[in-house]
């Protein structure tokens, strides 16, 4: 029953901690920023309860692809150094890169904001970082949800996730079938640890060699912090204009795991991608974490990159097209290793993608 004697405020929303004008704010200044990111297939525009996407009627087999991921623990970094700006391209470049390893152009990308307490200006920072990196993957931004979560998350914290879908004609799928013994590994130098990794960078450089973020490293010629918030290259762009002009196999999108588990994934029964650390040196980032923290070269090269980003797997004859073309678009790109036939009798697995990369020699100057 109540008392009407009891004059206490009743309770809210926004005493409860969440701010939907806020949220309404950031929406007016996030707005045009994701209206960049578009395509003409898009219909209608942001703000409704659903994005729509026209998909092109002249596509014979039309195959759908679909990725989820999302930054990770670098995200604690951009928030000890209050720069969100460049976090969403790192979120764009997981997504799109996964979809284009199978040979599907990105089409689309919906992504999701988690933040202690909307600040309307640091929510439209990030959208921004996404926003660019849809445009220079080629694909739109349809939409995404941004979500307050007072009491869960503190209020200066956020964390961010996409999907994204593509599209690929399903005779011109890519993959480990396609892969044949003779074929040519070319590596895409990466941008730096991209978005891998950082939980063991951070306990090293920040936990165990006291390192600060606005230090001034000279091997990197800037800051520690801005070494380690270097967004993540996309390839996008780059792999489909290898996909039109030249035979390409299959990719691998160098993520967790690092290069070998990660091309391995694409690689057939029976098959090996045997690699040479001697055709490139890693970035010194990597260096400085293995030899601060005593990271031995195994638990370097199943945790970070290493300095390769993407990787294609090419018919020998369009090597130097392939290399041409990437150096044309301001690719760092090399020979890696080739595929061969492994030693022995194919042992029966029920995963087609079931072959081997190995990593060979050592790097110059690491």
């Amino acid at each position: 029953m109540n008392d009407s004697t009891d004059r206490r405020p009743g309770a809210s929303y926004a005493a409860a901690g969440v701010d939907i004008e806020a949220g309404d704010r950031a929406v007016e200044l996030f707005a045009p920023l994701a209206k960049r990111a578009s395509r003409p297939e898009v219909r209608g525009g942001l703000g409704g309860f659903a994005g729509l996407f026209a998909l092109k009627s002249g596509y014979r087999e039309p195959l759908l692809a679909a990725s989820t991921d999302g930054v990770g623990t670098k995200i604690a970094i951009a928030q000890a150094m209050d720069k969100h700006d460049t976090v969403g391209l790192d979120l764009v470049a997981m997504v799109v890169d996964d979809l284009v390893v199978c040979g599907a152009e990105p089409l689309f990308l919906q992504d999701y904001i988690a933040v202690g307490r909307v600040v309307p200006e640091r929510v439209a920072q990030l959208v921004a970082g996404i926003a660019d990196g849809c445009v220079r993957a080629g694909c739109a931004l349809l939409g995404g949800e941004t979500a307050e979560h007072p009491g869960l998350m503190a209020d200066g914290d956020y964390d961010l996730s996409a999907t994204g879908v593509g599209v690929v004609e399903s005779e011109l799928v890519l993959g480990p079938e396609k892969v044949r013994p003779g074929d040519v590994v070319i590596a895409m130098g990466s941008s730096g640890l991209h978005s891998n990794g950082y939980s063991l960078a951070r306990k090293v450089l920040l936990e165990i060699d006291r390192m600060s973020l606005s230090a001034h490293v000279e091997e990197f010629g800037r800051t520690l912090g801005e070494e380690l918030l270097e967004p993540t290259k996309i390839y996008a762009k780059d792999c489909l204009a290898l996909i039109a002009e030249t035979d390409v196999r299959t990719f691998s999108h160098v993520t967790g795991g690092g290069l070998a588990n990660n091309l391995a994934r694409v690689m057939p029964r029976g098959l090996v991608a045997e690699l040479d650390r001697g055709t490139w040196n890693p970035a010194p980032v990597f260096k400085m974490i293995a030899q601060r923290g005593r990271v031995d070269r195994a638990e370097m090269e199943k945790t970070f990159n290493m300095g390769v980003g993407m990787v294609a797997i090419v018919a020998p004859e369009d090597v130097d097209r392939a290399l041409a073309i990437l150096t044309a678009r301001h690719i760092k790109c090399w020979t890696l290793g080739s595929v061969k036939k492994a030693a022995g009798k194919p042992q029966p697995d029920k995963h087609e993608a079931s072959g081997r990369a190995v990593l060979v020699g050592d790097h110059p100057r690491f």
